[in-house]
């Protein structure tokens, strides 16, 4: 049975790939120019304060509309969702690329002036509204593929993730050194109007949606009720975005790390090989699935992780980095996919918009408040604790000599704090209620408003 009532499976399948490979060029091409202005940036202008403020900025703009976009996905078609976001994105980069070419170097790259913030808004405008693809893209999952398929097509997103991963860490930086900004600009765009043109091709079979008038634009309230309408669900949201805050230290450590092993070149294509980890993590998903409990198999991995992540830096070796972050990320498909395959069964299909954008709201900012927190916390203390000889005397033993041995210890102590809350959160009430709620769901299909006084032979069907 597909995910449409009246959807051929086949058909549906065709579809789902069809608007996976467009989400995968969309957000390759955003990423891949957003990581391309980070790095003009500072080579033009060694300036690491706007550099870090401008990441920093991404990351919150990015947790602060998912809400709001969020509930744009479940108020208007998923079609019209996305071409409204791919035109935004392609109007917006077209500016970029017209105050580029318009304006010297000189003029455009001085901080102090108007026109470089207009140039980098405009372009992070472009880059954070590809956002609502992303969120549109994991609903279409429950709108077109069969319930039972649903963690392998996660799986093929994790994939496709992956993929997009491997092109920003490697050619991004290659662009900006070898072809320079403006041609970056032009690539970007050109590769962002093809999406624009395939999805105006593309139908996509949905259920007519009934506009509720008393819904607000960034509708938190439904969210809300909708995850705790779930028994559990809400146990989720909090334990992933605790588990974030986690992996905010990785986040804020892993480049400090690796330049003090790499040179900057081999860096990038470090990250690249780790890549190819999360296009063979997406891959097992997609060909074998998460098993009949996603959610065991999501705390388990974590825990795994947290092996990982205390154990691949224990020496600076760097084969023993290069296996770790590539283990690390073959399992990180896993995690994001048996989420999404959770949430894609026990909530209904006309308010996974809000919760997905919901739990991006919370999982997303995480992330940067840990790295805001822990990159100090690494400087001004732990570091120079190992540099010297107590610190040497307490953790040499384990942790061997080097220049990182502080972001080392740092490494350790969130590895193991992710094993403990992983296997902590198994024996929970809140973990075996949810188990239960999923296990008991209906799949979700589509929701299709009865009309009063009417009783449809089918769900409505409009292309």
């Amino acid at each position: 049975m597909s995910g449409v009532a009246g959807v051929d499976e086949a058909q549906g399948r065709r579809t789902f790939l069809h608007v996976l490979i467009n989400t995968a060029v969309a957000g390759l091409t955003t990423n891949f120019l957003w990581f391309s202005v980070i790095f003009w940036i500072y080579l033009e202008t060694k300036s690491i304060l706007a550099v870090g403020v401008l990441s920093g900025v991404y990351m919150i703009l990015f947790a602060a509309c998912s809400m709001w976009f969020g509930s744009l996905v479940d108020r208007y078609r998923k079609r019209q969702v996305m071409i409204a976001s791919a035109w935004f994105s392609l109007i917006a980069f077209a500016i970029g690329c017209v105050i580029y070419f318009a304006l010297p170097a000189g003029v455009l790259l001085d901080l102090s002036g108007p026109w470089f913030w207009v140039f980098i808004l405009i372009v992070l405008a472009g880059c954070v509204v590809e956002l609502l693809r992303g969120l549109a893209l994991s609903t279409t999952v429950t709108l077109l593929v069969p319930e039972p398929k649903h963690a392998n097509a996660n799986g093929l997103v994790g994939t496709v993730q992956g993929l997009s991963f491997i092109v920003t860490s490697v050619f991004s930086g290659l662009s900006i050194g070898m072809l320079g900004m403006g041609a970056t600009v032009v690539i970007a765009l050109v590769l962002t109007a093809l999406p624009v043109l395939h999805l105006h091709l593309l139908r996509i079979p949905e259920p007519a949606i009934v506009q509720d008038p008393n819904r607000s634009a960034v509708d938190f309230k439904g969210g809300w009720a909708a995850i705790l309408a779930v028994p559990g669900l809400l146990g989720l949201v909090f334990f992933t975005t605790f588990n974030n805050l986690t992996s905010g230290v990785y986040m804020a450590l892993l480049d400090p790390y690796g330049l003090n092993m790499f040179s900057v070149e081999m860096w990038g294509i470090v990250f690249g090989i780790a890549g190819t980890g999360f296009i063979v993590g997406g891959a097992i998903v997609a060909k074998w699935g998460l098993g009949k409990n996603p959610l065991r198999t999501m705390l388990l991995l974590i825990a795994a992780l947290g092996v990982l992540g205390a154990g691949f830096t224990l020496r600076e070796w760097p084969w023993l980095f290069i296996v770790g972050i590539w283990l690390f990320m073959v399992m990180m498909p896993a995690v994001e996919a048996a989420e999404q395959t959770v949430i894609q069964r026990v909530v209904p299909y006309e308010t996974q918009g809000r919760v997905f954008g919901l739990a991006m709201t919370f999982e997303a900012s995480a992330a940067p408040i840990t790295s805001l927190l822990i990159a100090p916390i690494a400087q001004f203390w732990v570091v120079p604790y190992m540099q010297g000889e107590r610190g040497q005397q307490q953790w040499g033993w384990l942790l061997g000599e080097g220049e990182s041995r502080g972001i080392a210890l740092i490494f350790l102590c969130a590895g193991v704090f992710m094993i403990l809350i992983a296997f902590a959160a198994m024996l929970t009430k809140t973990y075996r209620t949810l188990v239960r709620s999923y296990q008991q769901a209906a799949p979700a299909v589509p929701y299709v408003p009865e009309l009063p006084g009417v009783v449809p032979a089918s769900p409505k069907i409009e292309e």
